[in-house]
């Protein structure tokens, strides 16, 4: 099984390349754990997702550590990787979003694989129950995803708001995705929808999504024709607009293509959207490695 990360982004809020900001006792980065996660859980290759340009740094840096732990391949995310009837425009630096990243991997993965953000904290339970689901279901009638989802109290810190997926299923399946803004305010998850400033309450317990998905290969015919629906669509405006893997699975769900499995896990997110952020995570993490979930260097044996 393969671990599908998505490290092509600028890290403009962070104030830098926040995928290689050390915040491990030995200088390991965010991604380092997600590796050693995965390969716990029994996976057996890891697939980076990144700018051409940052090959080198990512290669001297996280490749260096793990090539003899684990298979690793490189995948550039390349804003003129479309096809020759649509031009993005040269002033466009960011790139085309999280559809059009995994996109990239199609030459690539041929087994059932994980994908997620360089920048996120996910926690190792949530790689095992992905493989748990994958091990499970051998049905190929039809497409089985699944999306790893955090209790909303285990993903919202502070009064800023954060973005934020509030899950809708039934009977374990999803059915939607909320997009939504959530800040914890007094104890109380106070949410907004993305196009609104009216307000309304999260409850505790309550399943959000943090761009965790387990998809199989056969999500890449899919993903293309709706990569060349969203161009033809966009042709006007692709200075801005993204192509999300959240349409992606709407769109599959709707089409009855696939069902995507809501799986649930305790453990805690983290991550570094804002310079603040860094510290926090790197005490939770230091807390973890007192309780001996991770050695002070992940990579030492």
């Amino acid at each position: 099984m393969t671990l599908v990360i998505m490290a092509a982004g600028m890290g403009s809020r962070f104030g830098g390349l926040k995928q290689i900001e050390p915040v491990g006792q030995s200088g390991e980065f965010i991604l380092d754990y997600s590796i050693y996660d995965a390969i716990l859980a029994g996976f057996n290759k890891v697939v980076f997702i990144i700018k051409e340009e940052n090959y080198d740094i990512f290669r001297e840096t996280v490749g260096a550590r793990i090539e003899d732990k684990i298979a690793v391949e490189y995948v550039f995310q390349n804003n003129n990787n479309v096809p020759d009837i649509y031009t993005i425009p040269d002033t466009r630096v960011k790139p085309l979003g999280t559809g059009h990243a995994i996109l990239c991997c199609k030459d690539i993965v041929k087994d059932n694989f994980v994908v997620l953000n360089a920048d996120d904290f996910y926690g190792r339970n949530a790689y095992k129950v992905a493989k748990s689901f994958f091990d499970q279901n051998k049905d190929t009638n039809k497409e089985h995803f699944c999306m790893v989802s955090y209790l909303v109290e285990n993903t919202v810190t502070g009064k800023d708001e954060v973005a934020r997926g509030i899950c809708e299923s039934d009977n374990g399946y999803l059915t939607n995705l909320v997009e939504s803004k959530i800040a914890k305010i007094d104890d109380k998850f106070i949410a907004r929808h993305m196009d609104s400033e009216d307000k309304f309450i999260v409850n505790k317990g309550q399943l959000v999504s943090m761009n965790f998905w387990g998809f199989t290969p056969r999500l890449f015919e899919f993903i293309e024709k709706e990569f060349t629906n969203f161009l033809e669509d966009n042709k006007n405006d692709l200075e801005k607009k993204e192509f999300l893997i959240t349409r992606v699975v709407a769109n599959a769900i709707k089409d009855n293509f696939a069902d995507v499995k809501v799986l649930e896990t305790d453990s805690r997110w983290l991550g570094v959207t804002y310079k603040e952020d860094k510290d926090i995570l790197v005490q939770e993490i230091n807390k973890l490695i007192e309780n001996n979930e991770y050695p002070s260097n992940l990579w030492s044996k």
